[in-house]
């Protein structure tokens, strides 16, 4: 199984325009909409991760029940 770099720095990204599109919308004056685009952004990237897990368990199990 290899690292896969390219997916840490997915997330990094996401978090750091998800950062400053809220600061923007917070000094707006829009924080309900601030608020959102974090939340969507979480939403985003948990499926990624989880998308990662899926493929982490299903490597450990194919070492491990040796299919």
């Amino acid at each position: 199984m290899n690292v896969d770099v390219n997916a840490i720095f997915q997330i990094a990204g996401i978090g750091i325009i998800i950062a400053m599109i809220h600061t923007v919308l917070k000094q707006m004056g829009k924080e309900d909409m601030a608020h959102w685009v974090t939340v969507i952004g979480f939403v985003v990237v948990l499926f990624m991760v989880v998308n990662l897990l899926d493929s982490l368990f299903k490597e450990i199990k194919t070492i491990f029940l040796f299919q």
